[in-house]
């Protein structure tokens, strides 16, 4: 006797469904092991990652604490002992703290007339493609400035270039030390602009202002409307 429509879908999605069944049960017999095995690994592996993350996370906020203690001590004049205690944190898994320390102990080697050693660690720090960008731009500027004397007018003004522009924030540094390349290079109009132009910067430091505003004026650009006090 022929089945009906109804209880003919009725037997076709049992078996389908039985089907299902049997092929499920033979890929659970035959891969379970490995599939349990695999959400162990995975587990453990952020398991893992996590303790990783929390671990790392507490060593940062320790070097913090002795990068902190270390800019203590500094300030209170105690630094016989401060290279040794910046050597670790030089290379610290944190690029801030590496490279803060890093310049610290370059600025100490400078205090300490280790000219060589202060200008090889700001350049670690310039050439540092791992360091965040201002820490970057203040070793370049701080190893320029060391070797100035040294290094070809051109030279310097190509490494200050980036930087040597109103509204960036190492511009008065930045754009006096090209300003003395170009004095250098005999290039007093563009020497007197660039004077003119750091003058005239309120962000600069006051004092860099005013050495700019009456080298200015030696090389014929009157700048003294600039000097700090005489504007509003």
């Amino acid at each position: 006797m022929a089945l009906t429509p109804d209880i003919d879908e009725t037997f076709v999605r049992e078996v389908d469904e039985d089907l299902r069944r049997d092929q499920m049960n033979h890929f659970v017999k035959r891969y379970g092991k490995w599939l349990i095995a695999a959400v162990v690994l995975f587990l453990a592996a952020v398991g893992g990652y996590l303790y990783w993350q929390e671990q790392k996370r507490q060593e940062a906020e320790r070097q913090s604490e002795e990068l902190s203690a270390v800019f203590n001590q500094i300030g209170a004049g105690q630094i016989k002992n401060v290279p040794a205690q910046l050597a670790p944190l030089e290379t610290a898994d944190s690029e801030v703290i590496r490279a803060s320390a890093t310049l610290t102990d370059a600025a100490i080697a400078l205090e300490n007339n280790d000219r060589k050693g202060a200008l090889e660690k700001y350049r670690s720090v310039a050439n540092g493609d791992g360091y965040p960008e201002p820490y970057r731009n203040l070793g370049l500027i701080r190893a320029t400035a060391l070797e100035f004397d040294t290094l070809k007018p051109e030279e310097v003004i190509a490494r200050m270039e980036p930087l040597a522009k109103a509204g960036e924030p190492w511009f008065g540094t930045a754009g006096e030390m090209t300003a003395m390349a170009y004095l250098k290079l005999g290039q007093k109009p563009q020497a007197g602009k660039l004077f003119a132009a750091i003058a005239a910067d309120k962000s600069v430091p006051d004092t860099l202002r005013s050495r700019a505003a009456q080298i200015a004026g030696t090389l014929g650009v009157d700048a003294s409307a600039s000097l700090p006090g005489i504007n509003p």
